[in-house]
């Protein structure tokens, strides 16, 4: 008879999915460094071996390829910028078939101030661009100079989208925000791939008299970085508060679009007593998420993880130009979960400080960015490696008690990890379970330290003579290439199970358990 009574005892050899996300392990690691204010980090889609590197006052987008930050620009817009305050080269979005058409959108502050939007294209050099624009797609006027806002990017429609700022001074003084007469303060949605003026045929206001057809929605103060999941299509917009909060904006893949996120009448879930529009309105749309100025000063609009640590796919990350702080949570489009402040974790090794977060990026894999604006810098966000051994052993007929270890590299790539137990009962059998939770529960003569779904490696194997067993995992057969498969930045739990005829009235006992967090 087993002792395990779960239903999982019928599962000869696979794993739990998913362990909780509480269990994951977070780091940061610079990837490159030398850049000056650089404000965006992007790739074109399914490229994963280059990010683009966007430098807000130098006017150069430059290109990290294969860790290797190229002498050459990719594109030099230097001479075409105003670099004054909030201006300068401000976005660049890749169009979805970058691959087959080489076409790519820069948003930008001419010589004038106003936001211009242009098109360019690849040069037969994959790391250079014609110099030359191929198109002007948006000019906009800007009465002061800042909230020029800057982001562009591709929805899951294939649609263009550009954030537009207020225009700038304090409190949205000409009221443009909700004036639809107006681009400015708005989300905007345009087709590059029909003529100009670009307006799709189901843009919300499309046929409206006095109204810009352009306008997808509108209500919005400064959008420094909107994203879109790239799984669900979601909008995600952190908008910058004016005195007191910031505050995230959603909206959800399905939306026909024409929203007022509440800008100039409320900041944040709060009444500004501005006119323009009625707080509290039913027909406004409210944040998700907002924070006061205790906690910052400025919200840097982040990006939904859909990278390889599957554990923490869904996951929105966001944080604070001024404080540096970083968050996370999930959004299935009516509930928040799994709030957390990720600012320690994520603080990298040695003497290096994330500063002024600018941006958050995503290369063509999905892995996330982190961009350092005062220093120059770069970061990844990764799993980190961690085994550890816990809850005890048990004395058996050998002595002491069996001890748990491991071999090889706890790198998922590397696939060279191995499970060890020694101080066992020699000539006996056993095999090696594991779970997706600790626990300390006194079982057969010893204690059983892995709970939750508890699985079992098979088939067994026999103790050695002198106490010892070895179970090397090859993560690329089955179980860990199917229903068992290993995620990196989770954590998992080890232990062996062996008989021990004479170390006690069940006839059986544990080993200690094993703690091991993978990494990519």
């Amino acid at each position: 008879m087993s002792i395990f009574t779960s239903p999982a005892r019928l599962i000869c050899a696979s794993l739990l999915l998913a362990a909780p996300l509480s269990a994951q392990i977070l780091r940061t690691e610079l990837v490159a460094s030398g850049f000056v204010r650089p404000i965006l980090v992007t790739a074109p889609p399914g490229d994963a071996n280059r990010i683009f590197v966007v430098e807000q006052n130098s006017g150069l987008i430059r290109i990290i390829k294969n860790g290797v930050t190229l002498s050459t620009p990719f594109l030099d817009l230097g001479s075409k910028i105003s670099t004054n305050g909030e201006r300068g080269l401000l976005g660049l979005a890749f169009h979805p078939d970058y691959a087959n058409n080489g076409r790519f959108f820069v948003n930008f502050t001419n010589p004038s101030g106003s936001t211009k939007v242009n098109e360019y294209a690849v040069s037969a050099d994959p790391d250079v661009a014609l110099q030359a624009k191929v198109a002007v797609i948006q000019l906009i006027s800007q009465p002061f100079s800042n909230h020029n806002g800057g982001c562009i990017a591709f929805g899951g429609d294939d649609k263009l989208y550009i954030g537009m700022g207020d225009g700038g001074s304090g409190n949205d003084p000409g009221n443009r925000a909700q004036d639809l007469g107006e681009r400015l303060g708005k989300m905007l949605r345009l087709d590059v791939d029909i003529p100009p003026p670009y307006v799709p045929a189901d843009n919300p206001f499309v046929g409206q008299t006095g109204v810009r057809e352009e306008i997808w929605a509108y209500g919005i103060r400064n959008p420094w970085r909107f994203s879109f999941d790239s799984l669900t299509g979601d909008l995600y917009i952190g908008d910058v508060g004016q005195n007191a909060w910031e505050e995230i904006d959603f909206q959800p893949a399905s939306s026909p679009g024409g929203e007022n996120y509440g800008w100039r009448c409320m900041e944040g879930f709060n009444c500004t007593g501005n006119s323009g529009c009625t707080c509290n309105d039913a027909a406004l749309t409210l944040p998700i998420h907002e924070y006061g100025h205790n906690l910052g000063c400025s919200v840097t609009g982040g990006i939904v993880y859909r990278g390889p640590i599957s554990a923490l796919g869904g996951t929105y990350f966001f944080g604070d130009y001024c404080s540096a702080r970083i968050w996370s949570f999930r959004y299935d489009g009516t509930n928040m979960t799994e709030f957390k402040n990720r600012t320690s974790e994520l603080d990298p090794p040695g003497s290096d400080i994330i500063n002024d977060i600018s941006s958050f990026g995503e290369d063509g894999v999905g892995n996330l960015y982190i961009v350092d604006y005062a220093d120059g810098q770069i970061f990844r966000i990764t799993s980190d490696c961690d085994v550890n051994n816990y809850c005890g052993t048990t004395p058996n007929s050998a002595g002491p008690g069996a001890i748990m270890g491991s071999s090889g590299s706890l790198s998922l790539a590397d696939n060279s990890f191995g499970l060890t137990s020694s101080g066992g009962a020699p000539g006996q059998f056993g095999y090696f379970i594991f779970g997706d939770q600790p626990v300390s529960i006194p079982t057969a003569d010893g204690v059983r330290c892995v709970g939750g779904n508890i699985f079992r490696l098979l088939p067994p194997q026999t103790i050695d003579g002198s106490g010892n067993v070895f179970n090397p995992l090859d993560f690329n057969t089955p179980p860990f290439n199917g229903a068992g498969q290993v995620f990196a930045g989770t954590t998992y739990y080890f232990q062996h199970w062996y008989r021990d005829k004479t170390g006690g009235p069940a006839g059986s006992n544990f080993s200690d358990g094993l703690q091991v967090t993978f990494c990519l």
